[in-house]
Protein backbone atom coordinates (compact mmCIF):
# COMPACT_ATOMS: atom_id res chain seq x y z
CA UNK A 1 0.00 0.00 0.00
CA UNK A 2 1.39 3.59 -1.10
CA UNK A 3 1.49 5.94 2.07
CA UNK A 4 1.61 9.59 1.50
CA UNK A 5 5.10 11.14 2.95
CA UNK A 6 5.48 14.50 2.12
CA UNK A 7 5.14 17.18 -0.17
CA UNK A 8 6.55 20.74 -0.62
CA UNK A 9 7.64 23.59 -3.14
CA UNK A 10 11.89 23.86 -3.78
CA UNK A 11 13.25 26.91 -5.25
CA UNK A 12 15.82 25.98 -7.97
CA UNK A 13 17.83 28.56 -9.86
CA UNK A 14 17.60 27.49 -13.85
CA UNK A 15 20.92 29.23 -15.61
CA UNK A 16 19.57 30.04 -19.08
CA UNK A 17 22.63 30.92 -21.21
CA UNK A 18 23.17 32.63 -24.66
CA UNK A 19 25.96 31.43 -26.31
CA UNK A 20 27.58 33.05 -29.76
CA UNK A 21 28.81 30.24 -31.27
CA UNK A 22 26.81 27.57 -33.92
CA UNK A 23 25.60 24.41 -32.25
CA UNK A 24 27.78 22.10 -34.22
CA UNK A 25 30.89 23.71 -32.87
CA UNK A 26 29.75 24.07 -29.03
CA UNK A 27 28.19 20.29 -29.03
CA UNK A 28 31.27 18.70 -30.20
CA UNK A 29 33.53 20.58 -28.17
CA UNK A 30 31.31 19.74 -25.18
CA UNK A 31 31.07 16.09 -25.78
CA UNK A 32 34.94 16.11 -26.91
CA UNK A 33 36.29 17.76 -23.52
CA UNK A 34 33.54 15.88 -21.09
CA UNK A 35 34.36 11.81 -20.63
CA UNK A 36 31.81 8.94 -21.49
CA UNK A 37 30.36 6.51 -18.68
CA UNK A 38 30.56 3.01 -19.65
CA UNK A 39 27.57 1.46 -17.74
CA UNK A 40 29.39 -2.24 -17.86
CA UNK A 41 31.41 -1.11 -14.99
CA UNK A 42 28.62 -1.38 -13.09
CA UNK A 43 28.74 -5.13 -12.49
CA UNK A 44 32.63 -4.47 -11.32
CA UNK A 45 31.12 -2.22 -8.39
CA UNK A 46 30.11 -5.60 -6.61
CA UNK A 47 32.73 -7.72 -6.97
CA UNK A 48 36.16 -5.44 -7.44
CA UNK A 49 34.71 -1.91 -5.90
CA UNK A 50 38.57 -0.84 -6.51
CA UNK A 51 39.02 -2.02 -9.87
CA UNK A 52 35.47 -0.27 -10.94
CA UNK A 53 36.74 3.01 -9.40
CA UNK A 54 39.86 3.08 -11.21
CA UNK A 55 38.09 2.48 -14.20
CA UNK A 56 35.47 5.20 -13.38
CA UNK A 57 38.74 7.59 -13.34
CA UNK A 58 39.55 6.67 -16.82
CA UNK A 59 36.10 7.60 -17.81
CA UNK A 60 36.36 11.28 -16.26
CA UNK A 61 36.43 14.18 -19.00
CA UNK A 62 37.39 17.96 -17.81
CA UNK A 63 36.11 19.12 -14.36
CA UNK A 64 35.68 14.71 -13.22
CA UNK A 65 32.76 15.32 -15.69
CA UNK A 66 31.08 13.01 -17.87
CA UNK A 67 28.33 12.04 -20.43
CA UNK A 68 26.01 9.36 -19.12
CA UNK A 69 23.63 9.57 -22.30
CA UNK A 70 22.56 12.11 -24.86
CA UNK A 71 18.93 12.39 -26.68
CA UNK A 72 18.70 14.37 -29.70
CA UNK A 73 15.37 16.40 -28.72
CA UNK A 74 15.64 17.95 -32.01
CA UNK A 75 14.91 14.84 -33.60
CA UNK A 76 11.74 14.97 -32.13
CA UNK A 77 10.73 17.94 -34.65
CA UNK A 78 10.21 15.61 -37.38
CA UNK A 79 7.24 14.43 -36.13
CA UNK A 80 5.82 18.03 -37.26
CA UNK A 81 7.98 17.80 -40.15
CA UNK A 82 9.87 20.72 -38.88
CA UNK A 83 13.70 20.64 -37.90
CA UNK A 84 15.58 21.46 -34.71
CA UNK A 85 19.11 20.96 -33.17
CA UNK A 86 18.51 20.21 -29.64
CA UNK A 87 20.21 17.51 -27.03
CA UNK A 88 19.99 16.97 -23.59
CA UNK A 89 23.07 15.85 -21.94
CA UNK A 90 23.27 13.50 -18.98
CA UNK A 91 26.25 15.29 -17.09
CA UNK A 92 27.68 14.02 -14.25
CA UNK A 93 30.35 10.72 -12.27
CA UNK A 94 29.40 7.92 -9.99
CA UNK A 95 32.07 9.03 -7.56
CA UNK A 96 30.76 12.95 -7.53
CA UNK A 97 27.38 11.22 -6.90
CA UNK A 98 28.34 8.98 -4.23
CA UNK A 99 29.95 12.09 -2.28
CA UNK A 100 26.43 13.03 -2.16
CA UNK A 101 24.26 9.52 -1.74
CA UNK A 102 26.35 8.44 0.76
CA UNK A 103 24.88 11.31 3.02
CA UNK A 104 21.21 11.76 1.40
CA UNK A 105 20.28 8.74 -1.04
CA UNK A 106 17.66 11.47 -2.42
CA UNK A 107 20.73 13.32 -3.81
CA UNK A 108 20.35 10.30 -6.57
CA UNK A 109 16.97 11.94 -7.56
CA UNK A 110 19.20 14.69 -9.82
CA UNK A 111 22.55 12.49 -10.25
CA UNK A 112 23.61 12.51 -13.10
CA UNK A 113 22.57 16.69 -13.89
CA UNK A 114 20.30 17.73 -16.90
CA UNK A 115 21.91 19.92 -19.95
CA UNK A 116 19.94 21.20 -22.81
CA UNK A 117 21.99 22.36 -25.59
CA UNK A 118 19.77 24.03 -28.79
CA UNK A 119 20.07 26.83 -31.46
CA UNK A 120 18.65 29.39 -30.53
CA UNK A 121 19.58 30.78 -33.93
CA UNK A 122 21.94 30.33 -36.67
CA UNK A 123 25.29 31.03 -34.88
CA UNK A 124 23.86 31.17 -31.39
CA UNK A 125 23.46 28.26 -28.77
CA UNK A 126 21.26 27.86 -25.41
CA UNK A 127 22.36 26.15 -22.77
CA UNK A 128 19.82 25.77 -19.83
CA UNK A 129 20.43 23.89 -16.83
CA UNK A 130 19.45 23.86 -13.17
CA UNK A 131 21.71 24.87 -11.10
CA UNK A 132 23.39 22.10 -8.58
CA UNK A 133 23.73 23.58 -5.69
CA UNK A 134 19.85 24.65 -5.55
CA UNK A 135 18.83 20.98 -6.68
CA UNK A 136 20.34 19.25 -4.33
CA UNK A 137 20.39 21.81 -1.77
CA UNK A 138 16.82 21.09 -0.82
CA UNK A 139 17.51 18.40 1.59
CA UNK A 140 19.43 20.18 4.11
CA UNK A 141 22.46 18.27 4.18
CA UNK A 142 25.90 20.23 4.36
CA UNK A 143 28.21 17.56 2.86
CA UNK A 144 25.54 17.12 0.00
CA UNK A 145 25.06 20.92 -0.38
CA UNK A 146 29.96 21.38 -0.58
CA UNK A 147 29.77 18.58 -3.43
CA UNK A 148 26.99 20.52 -5.20
CA UNK A 149 28.51 23.95 -4.90
CA UNK A 150 31.71 22.00 -6.38
CA UNK A 151 29.15 21.35 -8.97
CA UNK A 152 28.18 24.25 -9.99
CA UNK A 153 31.99 25.81 -10.64
CA UNK A 154 32.97 22.17 -12.40
CA UNK A 155 29.38 23.04 -14.95
CA UNK A 156 30.37 26.38 -16.43
CA UNK A 157 33.72 26.02 -16.56
CA UNK A 158 33.20 22.85 -18.78
CA UNK A 159 30.55 25.00 -20.81
CA UNK A 160 33.12 28.07 -21.00
CA UNK A 161 35.75 25.91 -22.04
CA UNK A 162 33.58 24.39 -24.86
CA UNK A 163 32.07 28.20 -25.64
CA UNK A 164 36.20 28.96 -26.03
CA UNK A 165 36.99 26.46 -28.05
CA UNK A 166 34.06 26.74 -30.79
CA UNK A 167 34.52 30.43 -30.85
CA UNK A 168 38.34 29.72 -31.86
CA UNK A 169 37.08 27.11 -34.47
CA UNK A 170 34.89 29.64 -35.76
CA UNK A 171 37.54 32.23 -35.69
CA UNK A 172 40.16 30.34 -37.57
CA UNK A 173 37.65 29.16 -40.46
Amino acid sequence: MIKFASSRQVSVTHEDLEISVGYEHFTRNFEAILGRFDPTVSAALASDPVAAEARIRQMEGEQGLMIFAVQNHGALFALAGAQRKARRYHVGNPRIAFQMTRHDIRAGLYAPLSVLVYEARPGAVRVEFDQPSTLFGQFGDADVLAVARALDSKLQKVIEHAALLAAQQQAGQ
